[in-house]
């Protein structure tokens, strides 16, 4: 079971929640997703944060799949951009949201601008921890 809610103590966020607890026994933490295809590059030409989120999509899918869970099990999660710019923190944010993956970011998420991810060339990057069923 995952509960949801947001404090009346403070403001109303645009799509996610500031509390989530979760009563299951068991919790799925899964490393950061990098925009990689099987090969082990990044997709998409430089600076085309849309193929990397969409590569960062499949991922997330793929190894919550491998641990039996689903976006709707996810309770935490924390999105890097390599930005500085609002509209593309807000564009990444809204592909996300627009995907198979959006109940993912129902939940606690943090969404931050960075200067720099571990791969050369990219550009994104989500963290999830689940509660597994």
């Amino acid at each position: 079971m995952i509960e949801k809610f947001n404090p009346a103590t403070v403001h109303e966020p645009p799509g996610y929640t500031h509390v989530t607890i979760s009563s299951t026994g068991r919790l799925a933490h899964f490393a950061g997703q990098c925009p990689l295809d099987l090969d082990g590059a990044v997709v998409g030409a430089p600076g085309d944060f849309d193929a990397q989120t969409d590569q960062v999509i499949v991922n997330c899918l793929a190894v919550l799949e491998a641990a039996g869970a689903e976006p709707a099990d996810v309770v935490r999660s924390v999105i890097y951009v390599v930005s500085s710019d609002s509209a593309v923190l807000a564009a990444v944010w809204d592909r996300l949201n627009a995907s198979a993956l959006a109940p993912a970011f129902t939940t606690a998420s943090t969404l931050l601008g960075v200067a720099a991810l571990g791969f050369r060339g990219q550009l994104v990057e989500v963290d999830l921890t689940a509660a597994l069923p």
